[in-house]
């Protein structure tokens, strides 16, 4: 299945999931919309979709503040596993698109072992 690399999202997040509207989802489902109080103690609004070769979670908050560090990490770790390497992409002026100012997002290419550059340098 494309979307997100756990088999189950942890009761914190599927307690968050939005039923309804365009991104809402069934329960117990790998991708859709969730509100979830993050590490920092302010909203995260999480969408997760799939399915697709890409594996993809977006995140943003009410406001005109993008998510920390903090934020992201705590995301990657509620929707892929420890061992996976997840990457945020800064692509070339040419091709950048701004959707959705102050979202970020995280992105898996399903089955790839993405190459890092030396340990001590990342």
């Amino acid at each position: 299945m494309g979307g997100v690399v756990r088999n189950k999202l942890e009761e914190k997040i599927e307690a968050g999931r939005l039923r309804d509207g365009y991104y809402g989802s069934d329960p117990g489902a790998m991708y859709g919309a969730f509100a979830v109080t993050g590490p920092c103690g302010r909203t995260l609004r999480i969408i997760s979709s799939g399915p697709d070769a890409w594996e993809h979670v977006s995140v943003s908050l009410e406001g005109k503040n993008p998510p920390n560090w903090q934020e992201m990490s705590w995301v990657k770790e509620k929707f892929w596993e420890d061992e996976e390497t997840v990457l945020q992409f800064h692509p070339k002026k040419s091709e950048y698109k701004n959707l959705h100012p102050n979202c970020l997002h995280l992105w898996r290419n399903e089955g790839l072992d993405h190459p890092l550059p030396d340990q001590e340098l990342v």
